[in-house]
């Protein structure tokens, strides 16, 4: 019986994992994107004031969607994200975004209820 030795050589693009791409719809804060930009984990592409029939055109290469108040994530938005897990609600509650058709396609919907808290103290100052 005689042993064989196995090479198992890769490139390095057959070993390398692809970040997930994440769509930003609505303006945030520099910071907001630098920190998801960090370390190139995720490929940030930055898109404002898109309408709704160009964001079902380039949705279905994003994992992830976020967005303030502006976008109106509609149910044709999330069917056209083939690839969407998440949708990022930069603020208070989540009424510009389906829910109920997010949660029918396994989508994750989440919101950051405390963004404000600083500018609402400010203002009230």
């Amino acid at each position: 019986m005689s042993e064989h030795l196995v090479s198992l050589k890769h490139s390095p693009l057959e070993t390398a994992v692809t970040p997930p791409k994440i769509l930003i719809a609505d303006s945030i804060s520099q910071r907001g994107v630098d920190e998801l930009s960090r370390d190139n984990a995720l490929d940030i592409t930055v898109k404002t004031g898109l309408s709704e029939q160009e964001l079902i055109g380039i949705i279905p290469q994003f994992s992830a969607l976020i967005v303030r108040s502006q976008t109106k994530v509609t149910a044709a938005i999330l069917n056209a994200g083939v690839k969407l897990r998440v949708v990022g609600r930069a603020g208070v509650g989540v009424d510009n975004v389906d829910v109920e058709t997010a949660t029918r396609r396994g989508v994750v919907v989440l919101n950051a209820p405390g963004g404000n808290t600083v500018s609402t103290a400010e203002h009230a100052f």
